[in-house]
């Protein structure tokens, strides 16, 4: 399907004198190139057959995390899709169809709409009376876009400013994501820069019908943003409709696949999710999740991990947490006895050097000392918080940090949602700690965060009072140096990735709240 011509005669932009091409030399061809346009996939034909699709649960939780591969070293980049189109047809919807039928870990979707430039005084009280033009390429900070999607394809963390669309301006506080496997990045311009072009390793434009997404744009502008339906119809004909037609539309010619419809072309998303698929395949970043978790049993646990000693005491403690029928106070009793043994034997395995010292008697003693800087601990919330008070009463001065991640419930990708570290942790000691593990994912997220930080991975000491061997294996298997301390590992999760026969979720037993009935044994990392 050949892409449709700009629109003959189409109002420029007011604050644009020059011509339809000369407004688009910033395209990479450039529009009126010689060069034949590279061959596109349309998705129209109805003999394609569908692809089966998998549970729309993206199990992103198993298998390591995407920034590292199984020797421990940075993977190659994120394979990076591209979504153009007009406003409201349909980008997101079409996007998120394509992370549910991908079903593989690790997918960030990012959104041109986070990049909206900061306007100026003059432009505000302009946007205020749906004077300002926001379908100009001008709106748009490309070069934050350009900087921050070139380190998520490296694997890396990036801030993202969070724009709020009914003051049109951005909010003080920004987002943190992390790099993936796939990266989605979609927006109205998303094909109108020539720097940007290059880090789309797929380019797919979405045509939707002109009348539909007006009739989408009213219905989301009216609902979501607070605006008036004159104002919003005042804005489409003045400056949304003419920037389609001189910005928007002839980057289609540029596009890899057009997807006329939108989100109700089924069979074009799962021609994108077959080359998607075989892209991964080929830069080997898509894993086999039933494959994944047989090397799980079968494998021996890793050499970092270290298990608490199960003494008749020990095993006594974890009868007690274990049992449903044991009282709230009892639990919170019992489980801060084996926090504190845990912390106990995290601290044993620190490194230690010989020191003399002299006794009260005048008597030298060869005894040993810390030899590193200092000790900090890192809690994962909620479940890791409860671990503290046993990490402040053995370590005189310790320092505390806090890391939240949640998932997106349009994703499904973990998200770190708040974090509080100390000041030069890259050259401490980290106790990282959780109450239980089952996948590992909150862990490595975690993990991440603080390697991002600059401490050293052979420097993080990951607690949790409870195991799972898949867990075990995620964490060692991403990162070789980590240092796992536990008092139990259980061999197996669950479908609903709960740990068995495990200990239940720890978070509502030890706070007295009720777990959701989806609930997973990561979850209160992941949906606190």
């Amino acid at each position: 399907m050949a892409a449709a011509p700009a629109a003959e005669g189409a109002p420029e932009d007011p604050r644009d004198s020059n011509s339809s091409a000369e407004s688009l030399d910033r395209l990479y061809p450039a529009v009126g190139s010689s060069k034949p346009p590279r061959k596109r996939t349309t998705s129209q034909c109805k003999s394609e057959p569908p692809l089966l699709r998998t549970s729309k649960r993206t199990i992103y939780t198993a298998g390591r995390p995407p920034w590292y591969n199984e020797h421990g070293t940075q993977s190659k980049e994120a394979f990076v899709i591209g979504l153009g189109g007009g406003s409201a047809s349909g980008k997101t919807t079409v996007a998120t169809m394509i992370i549910e039928a991908l079903d593989v870990p690790w997918v960030v979707l990012l959104s041109m709409d986070s990049f909206y430039k900061v306007l100026t005084k003059q432009q505000q009280e302009q946007a205020a009376s749906n004077d300002f033009n926001f379908d100009h390429p001008d709106a748009f900070d490309f070069d934050l876009i350009i900087a921050t999607l070139k380190k998520l394809k490296q694997g890396k963390s990036v801030k993202i400013p969070i724009y709020d669309f009914t003051t049109h301006s951005r909010k003080k506080e920004w987002k943190t994501l992390y790099g993936a496997n796939v990266i989605i990045f979609e927006g109205i311009m998303a094909f109108a820069d020539k720097e940007l072009l290059k880090l789309l390793d797929l380019k797919i434009f979405v045509d939707t019908d002109s009348d539909i997404r007006l009739v989408r744009r009213l219905r989301r502008d009216i609902s979501e943003r607070g605006r008036d339906i004159e104002g919003v119809i005042k804005q489409y004909n003045k400056f949304v409709k003419p920037a389609f037609d001189q910005y928007i539309q002839p980057t289609m010619r540029l596009a890899d696949i057009v997807v006329p419809r939108g989100s109700g072309n089924t069979v074009a998303i799962d021609l994108i999710v077959q080359h998607v698929h075989s892209q991964l395949e080929e830069r080997k970043l898509r894993w086999d999740m039933a494959a994944l978790a047989s090397a799980h049993q079968c494998h021996p646990l890793p050499q970092t991990l270290s298990v608490l000693k199960s003494t008749p005491q020990v095993r006594g403690m974890h009868t007690i947490i274990r049992n449903k029928e044991t009282s709230r106070d009892e639990f919170i009793f019992y489980s801060k006895r084996l926090m504190r043994l845990l912390i106990e034997h995290a601290l044993s395995l620190l490194p230690f050097q010989s020191c003399t010292v002299q006794t009260p008697q005048g008597q030298d003693y060869e005894g040993r000392t810390y030899s590193g800087k200092q000790i900090t601990g890192v809690s994962i919330l909620r479940a890791g918080e409860t671990m503290e008070p046993a990490l402040r009463a053995v370590c005189k001065d310790v320092r505390i940090g806090t890391i939240l991640i949640q998932t997106n419930c349009n994703t499904g990708e973990p998200e770190l949602h708040y974090l509080r570290l100390p000041k030069d942790i890259s050259e401490d000691h980290v106790i990282l700690m959780d109450c239980t593990v089952s996948t590992g994912a909150a862990a490595m997220m975690a993990v991440r965060v603080l390697l991002d930080h600059d401490v050293p991975e052979d420097k993080i000491f990951l607690l949790s009072l409870l195991m799972a061997e898949m867990g075990v294996h995620s964490v060692a298997y991403a990162f070789p140096r980590v240092k796992i301390i536990t008092t139990a590992v259980d061999k197996k999760v669950n479908d609903l990735f709960r740990i068995i026969p495990g200990i239940g979720n720890f978070g509502d037993r030890y706070f007295g709240t009720d777990a959701p009935p989806d609930w997973s044994d990561d979850e209160d990392a992941l949906s606190t």
